[in-house]
C-alpha cells in the first residue's frame, strides 16, 4: 500500500492506496506544537483504525502548505515505515507546463489538485478549492497551467465578521433555511455560503469570456458539501482530488526512477 499525506492548513489529509484504489482515507489537525513521535503515533492510530499497520507500507508521498511540518512528518512516517517518502517539491515531475511568473512559486497543493484534475477532466478546467482559503486554478485546453486566484476562505470570513462586529456571533457553517434571513445567524449564514456560490458562479461565467469557452468546473476541499449544492453553475464535487494527485504524482515518479 501506499501513503498519500496532504498537509493542509488546518487539516491533514491522508490515504492509503492499492494500485488504483483508494482503500481509506483518514484525518487529523494539521498542528505546529506536534513533535514527529505525536504524527508518528497519529498516524499509526489511523491506519490500525483502519484495518493495517506500518508494515503494510510500501512507500507514500508528503504535500503540504506548512513548510514547518514537511520535515516533521517525513521523519515521522520513516521512523514508523523505514522509508523515505517522496515530497512535493522542486524536482518532483510532474507534467504540468507552468505559465507563471515564477513557476516554482506556486504551492504543492494546486500543483496536486491540477495534476489530478488534468488527468480525469476535459480541459479547459477551473479548479475550485474551498478551505482555509478558497483558491482557483486555470488550466487552458493545451494542458497549460495559466494561474488563477486566492481569496479569504468561508471559516476566515466568518471568524472575521464575529470578531471585528461585537453584535454578530459565531455561527456554524450549515445551509440556511432561506436566502432573505430573518434572524442575525440566518442572515450570516445566507451571506458566508450564499454568497460564496453566487461568486463562483460568476468566477465561472467570468473565467470561460476569458478564456473564450466553456470550462469544466469541478471543486474539492472541505467545504464544498455546504457550498456546491447552492451553485446555479454546474461544479463537480470532487472530495479526494488532492489524494487522487498524490497517488498520480507517486507513480509518476517512480517510472522516472
Amino acid at each position: 500500500m501506499i501513503l498519500l499525506i496532504d498537509i493542509g492548513n488546518t487539516i491533514m489529509a491522508i490515504g492509503g492506496c492499492e494500485g488504483e484504489k483508494l482503500v481509506f482515507t483518514g484525518s487529523c489537525a494539521s498542528d505546529l506544537k506536534k513533535t514527529e513521535d505525536e504524527y508518528a503515533l497519529t498516524v499509526k492510530g489511523i491506519l490500525e483504525l483502519n484495518g493495517f499497520c506500518a508494515a503494510d507500507i510500501e512507500g507514500g508521498i508528503i504535500s503540504s502548505v506548512v513548510p514547518s511540518l514537511r520535515p516533521v512528518m517525513d521523519r515521522a512516517m520513516k521512523r514508523i515505515t523505514g522509508r523515505k517518502f517522496l515530497i512535493v517539491g522542486s524536482g518532483i515531475k510532474t507534467g504540468l507546463n507552468i505559465r507563471m511568473d515564477n513557476p516554482a512559486s506556486l504551492g504543492s497543493d494546486l500543483v496536486v489538485n491540477a495534476v489530478a484534475a488534468s488527468a480525469k477532466y476535459p480541459k479547459p478546467l477551473l479548479i475550485f478549492y474551498l478551505g482555509t482559503a478558497t483558491t482557483v486554478s486555470v488550466i487552458d485546453r493545451n494542458g497549460n497551467y495559466l494561474g488563477g486566484m486566492i481569496i479569504p476562505g468561508l471559516r476566515i470570513s466568518a471568524d472575521a465578521l464575529s470578531a471585528q462586529a461585537a453584535q454578530l456571533p459565531a455561527v456554524p457553517l450549515t445551509h440556511p433555511q432561506r436566502m432573505i434571513g430573518k434572524n442575525t445567524v440566518e442572515c450570516m449564514q445566507s451571506g458566508i455560503l450564499v454568497g460564496c456560490a453566487a461568486m463562483l458562479d460568476g468566477l465561472v461565467d467570468r473565467m470561460e469570456e476569458e478564456l473564450g469557452e466553456p470550462a469544466t468546473a469541478i471543486a474539492t476541499g472541505s467545504l464544498i458539501d455546504a457550498v456546491l449544492p447552492l451553485c446555479r453553475r454546474t461544479i463537480l464535487p470532487e472530495p479526494y482530488l488532492r489524494l487522487e494527485g498524490l497517488r498520480l504524482l507517486y507513480w509518476k515518479n517512480q517510472k522516472k526512477k
